[in-house]
């Protein structure tokens, strides 16, 4: 088995198009690459190293459940809530340097120049990834989307854009009051109207010919594992319009 370095890392990112002063919401498999030398913190300073000083990265620190509900409000604790994303993001919220946006099911750790402007207020989102999250921030501050050997059932910035969209099938119709402890031990309420865990089966991986066939995504390998890099504007264009014009062009259809 090869061992992928931090090295190897940086240069596949830079192959892709991942550049000084970029913005990269990252999903990830570690175990796709293979073996890495160092583990998760390798894949984290090669991805800090490849946006630079100036630039921010950022992971998903995904905490939701399906027994989430009005009758059983979330309670979200951001500095110990463990996420349920992946060795990488896990690891990467535990750094001194990472701010996670306080939101009861959805949040985001990011590091780099932009983190603050990209975490701050997700608390006072409608939606778990409505215009106020980092996932929609990214896209207006033309940011790209990482997928580290996951494909597009991963993304959830699609979440997003189902939100941005209105589509009546993805939300809970109630409002939930979720708990949230803040940095220094606050309580903060978020009123949101939660992941709808029973909803329509979704397929997010039809999506993935359309980014590839208009230009928007680049695909790429290091070691074993396949990365797709994704522009993060032009992707909420695209489905946006798709599911504006179709509320239902992601939901599977019944055989």
């Amino acid at each position: 088995m090869p061992v992928i370095r931090e090295e190897d890392l940086i240069s596949g990112f830079r192959d892709l198009g991942l550049k000084n002063g970029d913005i990269v919401l990252v999903h990830s498999s570690l175990k796709s690459f293979g073996y890495v030398e160092g583990g998760a913190d390798t894949v984290i300073d090669a991805l800090l190293k490849s946006v630079g000083d100036e630039g921010t990265v950022m992971v998903p620190t995904l905490t939701g459940k399906p027994t989430d509900s009005k009758e059983n409000p979330p309670v979200f604790d951001v500095r110990h809530t463990p996420c349920w994303t992946g060795r990488i993001p896990e690891t990467f919220r535990l750094r001194k340097e990472a701010i996670r946006s306080l939101h009861p099911t959805h949040s985001v750790a990011a590091i780099g120049a932009k983190k603050i402007i990209l975490t701050e207020g997700h608390e006072n989102s409608k939606s778990p990834c409505d215009e106020n999250s980092p996932y929609y921030k990214n896209a207006l501050l033309k940011g790209y989307i990482m997928l580290i050997g996951v494909v597009q059932e991963s993304n959830t910035s699609i979440h997003s854009c189902e939100e941005i969209a209105g589509v009546p099938y993805h939300l809970q119709k109630e409002i939930t009051e979720a708990y949230v402890i803040g940095y220094k031990g606050e309580r903060i309420i978020v009123r949101n109207r939660l992941h709808d865990w029973n909803k329509p089966p979704t397929d997010f991986n039809k999506l993935d010919r359309i980014f590839y066939e208009k230009g928007i995504m680049r695909i790429g390998k290091i070691g074993n594992s396949i990365i797709r890099l994704i522009e993060a504007d032009k992707m909420f264009e695209i489905t946006v319009e798709l599911l504006r014009k179709d509320n239902y062009f992601l939901v599977k259809k019944l055989e």
